[in-house]
């Protein structure tokens, strides 16, 4: 079997055993790796991701930890031959003295207090229960370096009728980052949207969605029992293993119709 490349995987060969016959197959993996981020120039964290738009990754990041709120704030970004991202600011920029390593593979960061009080969120979004549904479908159907070689998480912004952003990567809080990246170059404000992922639901993840202004999130898997209560805490829908035609709101059930 013979695996196109495809950016963001590496090529290998494995021996496969399949029902007893050995086989030699020429396929591909996630690449996974450190990227350096750094703010007029000041070092300010190093992250564990796929080595691909790191652009988007750099900028989602920065915008989700509240350095920035503007692309217009953004002087340049460069990226290195050696995978780092350098991000000048059109302003100064005050290096935080305290980071939180959050929960997953590889482990996040966030310079964020996750306890933090936020007023419930307002929005009218609802959605019918086929739309929840059709929605994961179309991320699952539309996550291309996933469908090519798995091993990688995929998140999307929906307008409750179709994917706006889409992005993967091997770690599911990147991608929340990558989504606000792309946005924020667009100029496209993400609140109001569905928050779509393949990954698990943690405190972070939740915060970033509260942060985004997405009022209703969906996960093929499970939440955490501390997302949960900031999800009812903070007037979020929270619904977890969407799968085929079934799924489970653990918060906010207000806003599926019927």
């Amino acid at each position: 079997m013979q695996q196109s490349a495809l950016s963001g995987t590496h090529p290998i060969r494995y021996t496969e055993y399949k029902n007893g016959v050995r086989e030699e197959v020429a396929a591909g993996v996630i690449e996974e790796g450190l990227t350096c981020l750094s703010v007029n120039g000041q070092e300010l964290a190093t992250l564990m991701c796929s080595p691909i738009q790191l652009d988007d990754l750099a900028l989602g990041f920065l915008r989700a930890e509240g350095f920035i709120t503007d692309i217009d704030e953004v002087r340049h970004v460069h990226i290195s031959k050696s995978n780092c991202v350098e991000v000048w600011l059109n302003k100064t920029f005050e290096k935080p003295t305290r980071s939180i390593t959050t929960a997953g593979c590889g482990g996040g960061i966030t310079f964020d207090d996750l306890s933090q009080r936020h007023a419930p969120l307002a929005s009218a979004l609802t959605l019918k229960p086929e739309q929840v549904c059709g929605l994961m479908r179309q991320l699952m159907l539309s996550a291309t370096i996933y469908n090519h070689v798995r091993g990688i998480h995929t998140s999307a912004l929906s307008d409750s009728n179709r994917l706006v952003y889409l992005a993967e990567d091997v770690g599911r809080h990147n991608t929340i980052d990558r989504l606000w990246g792309k946005a924020l170059r667009d100029g496209y404000n993400p609140a109001h949207h569905v928050l779509l992922t393949s990954g698990r639901i943690s405190s972070e993840m939740l915060s970033k969605a509260m942060k985004m202004g997405a009022p209703i999130v969906i996960s093929r898997t499970s939440p955490t029992s501390l997302s949960i209560a900031l999800a009812q805490a903070w007037g979020l829908t929270l619904i977890g293993y969407c799968r085929g035609k079934d799924f489970r709101v653990y918060a906010g059930a207000e806003r599926i119709e019927g």
